[in-house]
């Protein structure tokens, strides 16, 4: 059986700002693409069967970067909508409620951690049949590939904060005994 190959997009200057990006299209910065271009190598000897990826820019954008040419669009792996919050930074939003989280608190106006389950659940619905043939791609954006997580483990997905992932990083996802694991994670290009 194949694995689930998990590309988070290259930094972009929202995301080296820590600022909650997620259906605004920002480009990569130049140590983005750079970033993306270097996970190449990790995936030229993968047996990979599909390659979907964010509508988004800079997922698109990371994709062609590290040769997965043959990427075919899914809007269900669109960023997290932060609603209110989108821009933001968490500092930010604390100034107008102290405390704040946003796996436990949310966001006004935007998506909750179950109706992005509802999305990416669809997704590994999607992708499954594929992994009997080898590996399946998914370029995409930090928090929606970690609530994807969360479901490929079968936990709720707000569990999905336990994993952190860094911009330009590749993790993988398979099984061990027909049970979810994660085989690797939040790897940075070599």
């Amino acid at each position: 059986m194949g694995e689930l190959i998990l590309i988070r997009h290259g930094e972009t200057e929202w995301s080296r700002t820590g600022r909650h990006t997620g259906r605004t299209d920002v480009a990569l910065t130049p140590r983005g693409e750079e970033q993306a271009r270097s996970l190449a190598p990790s995936l030229a000897d993968r047996k990979i069967v599909l390659t979907l990826v964010s509508p988004a820019r800079r997922a698109r954008h990371t994709a062609e970067l590290a040769g997965l040419a043959d990427a075919e669009t899914d809007e269900r792996l669109w960023e997290w909508d932060y609603g209110a919050y989108e821009g933001r930074t968490t500092q930010q939003i604390r100034e107008e409620r102290p405390g704040w989280y946003l796996w436990r608190d949310g966001v006004i106006g935007g998506e909750t951690p179950e109706r992005i389950a509802t999305r990416v659940d669809a997704v590994l619905d999607r992708v499954r049949p594929y992994l009997a043939d080898g590996d399946v791609a998914l370029v995409a954006h930090g928090h929606v590939l970690r609530v994807l997580t969360a479901r490929w483990l079968d936990l709720p997905p707000a569990d999905g904060r336990l994993f952190k992932l860094d911009t330009g990083t590749l993790s993988t996802l398979g099984t061990e005994h027909e049970q979810p694991v994660i085989s690797s994670w939040n790897v940075p290009p070599r």
